[in-house]
This record gives structure tokens, C-alpha cells and sequence, in this order.
């Protein structure tokens, strides 16, 4: 029952984000820019553990790993502006991201960084 609730809120925040968007793409930026997702878990994982220090961590950890993501909000606007196939702009963007990534963590990796 407590993983349908998670999943049920989860979706809800979705669902006005995707509705919001309809009438307004600022708004819904507004409340995408909201770390939603990062504060669902937090929240859940505080719930899960009561741990402090996990909370600490995954917000340390979300921070570094933003960076690389901001390739895929690079690249989609790109290729739509350029009138390419909306669903193949989201699969080479996913693809850009996830190269994005293999390219960061190997230069964290490089460079010592642990979290």
C-alpha cells in the first residue's frame, strides 16, 4: 500500500505539471525548476530511513549530477527549432545526456571525486 501512495503522489505532481503546461510553459517551468523529483525522494527516503546523512548524501550527489543534464535541455530546443522529428529529438537528446554522463563520471573519476 505505501509504494501505491508514493507512485499515486508521484504521478499527481506529474499529471499538474503536464495540465499547467497546457495554459502556461512558464508556470509549468516554474514548477519543474522545483527540484520535484529530488524532493519526492528525499522525502521518501527521509520516511524510509529517518537517516539524516542518506538525505545529505543524495542531495550532494544530485548537485554534481545536474550538470550533465543540462545537455539534454540543450540540445532538444535545438533540434525542435530546427523542425526535426519530435520523438527522434528526444531520443538524441537522451542520447547526447547519457554520453554527457559517461563523459562526466569517467572525468570525476579521473579527477578523484567521490560521492
Amino acid at each position: 500500500m505505501y509504494y501505491i501512495i508514493k507512485t499515486l503522489i508521484s504521478a499527481l505532481i506529474i499529471v499538474i505539471v503536464s495540465e499547467v503546461a497546457k495554459r502556461s510553459s512558464w508556470a509549468a517551468a516554474l514548477i519543474i525548476s522545483i527540484p520535484l523529483t529530488s524532493l519526492l525522494a528525499f522525502i521518501w527516503l527521509y520516511v524510509d530511513t529517518k537517516s539524516y546523512d542518506k538525505v545529505i548524501d543524495l542531495s550532494y550527489s544530485t548537485i554534481v549530477m545536474t550538470i550533465p543534464s543540462f545537455v539534454f535541455f540543450i540540445i532538444l530546443p535545438i533540434l525542435l527549432k530546427l523542425k526535426q522529428n519530435f520523438v527522434l529529438s528526444i531520443i538524441i537528446s537522451l542520447i547526447c545526456t547519457s554520453i554527457s554522463y559517461i563523459i562526466f563520471l569517467y572525468l570525476i573519476k579521473k579527477i578523484n571525486i567521490n560521492f
